[in-house]
């Protein structure tokens, strides 16, 4: 349908979401920490996004999300994953790990070199403890034992984990699109070859009361959103579009794969210019 959509004139970023965070300027901000933790994306009533450094030797608590699932992109080093009813494993550059709700998980760096991941929750939740384990203090927050009326979740048919390099870059396999979704959020991977830059008019979309941002887990690509000059992204940086602001992404180069990440009612409000098509 072509429909008269309610628009924000321009809708700010609000920090500490920016265009373009380059995770190359991150490493050299905390070229002398071997922990650290940057908050990149955060929306008040949707998701959060954060690099997470752990030093060699460093481990996790073992914890869960109660209604949601999380999930990383490794970017540096190693790191043994031990997730509840599944085989422990090691995970390294460009694997993609996901955790269903109320499946308990930790990590822990393996070997000499500092692990460095992407992670994104819900900027609502916090997480929960087995009670084997001291809850780390959130301000605002009293920590006490309540007893939960589910199970943990399922995988399905899906799998905790896939290694992106040795499965699809390496291996030839496809890129599974949906393998990060539940009722709340989306992750959409998307790998194609690079195409020309279509021209400045050429707005896209925007979506209604909801963000989008990307991870760049191969290659290279261009976006442009609407008030900011084209940004280009290399693999392992975090592109943000408020909600309501006009956007587009195109890859650069042989191929390339970004990750699309909004809550799931996104996808039923992509809205166009006048119906027109636009490059996603």
């Amino acid at each position: 349908m072509v429909v008269w959509a309610p628009k924000p004139v321009l809708a700010p970023f609000v920090a500490p979401n920016k265009p373009l965070v380059r995770v190359a300027d991150l490493q050299r901000q905390h070229a002398r920490d071997k922990s650290w933790n940057e908050l990149v994306v955060r929306d008040a009533d949707g998701l959060t996004g954060r690099y997470i450094q752990m030093a060699p030797g460093e481990k996790t608590k073992t914890q869960f999300w109660v209604d949601s699932l999380t999930f990383w992109f490794v970017q540096a080093g190693q790191m043994r994953v031990t997730i509840q009813g599944q085989e422990p494993f090691i995970a390294n550059k460009s694997f993609v790990v996901q955790i269903p709700a109320r499946v308990q998980y930790a990590m822990e760096t393996v070997g000499d070199e500092p692990v460095l991941r992407f992670e994104v929750t819900h900027t609502r939740a916090q997480p929960f403890y087995p009670l084997s384990e001291t809850p780390t203090p959130v301000r605002g927050y009293q920590y006490q034992q309540v007893t939960l009326p589910s199970t943990p979740g399922s995988y399905g048919a899906t799998k905790p984990y896939i290694d992106y390099q040795k499965e699809v870059i390496e291996g030839g396999g496809r890129a599974p699109a949906g393998y990060i979704r539940d009722g709340e959020t989306a992750a959409n991977i998307g790998r194609a070859p690079g195409a020309p830059t279509p021209p400045a008019t050429q707005w896209g979309h925007f979506h209604d009361g909801t963000s989008e941002f990307w991870f760049m887990l191969e290659g290279n690509a261009e976006f442009l959103i609407e008030g900011v000059p084209l940004v280009r992204a290399s693999q392992g940086d975090i592109v943000y579009a408020p909600a309501g602001r006009f956007h587009r992404s195109g890859h650069v180069g042989e191929v390339a794969t970004r990750v699309s990440t909004h809550p799931i009612a996104t996808a039923a409000n992509s809205m166009q210019v006048g119906g027109a098509g636009g490059a996603e």
